[in-house]
C-alpha cells in the first residue's frame, strides 16, 4: 500500500445487552459518515451500573479510515 495515510480515531459505544454490540454500534454508526474504515481495535471495556445492576455497557473502540486523495 504506498502511498496510503490512515487516521486514527477513538470511538465508544454503549448497549443495554453486552459489550460485542457496544463496540458494533459504535462502527456501524461511525461508518455512516466515515468512509473506507479498515482495523478496529478494543481498547476498553466497562460498564454503567445502579443499585448493584449493569445497566449498560460500554465499549471503547480505535478505528482506522484511509485519508482520500
Amino acid at each position: 500500500m504506498p502511498d496510503s495515510v490512515y487516521k486514527i480515531i477513538e470511538l465508544v459505544g454503549t448497549s443495554p445487552n453486552s459489550w460485542e454490540e457496544a463496540a458494533k454500534n459504535a462502527v456501524e454508526t461511525a461508518g455512516s459518515s466515515l468512509k473506507e474504515l479498515r482495523v478496529g481495535e478494543i481498547t476498553k471495556l466497562d460498564m454503567k451500573m445502579d443499585g448493584g445492576k449493569v445497566l449498560a455497557y460500554r465499549a471503547r473502540v480505535s478505528v482506522s479510515f484511509k485519508y482520500q486523495k
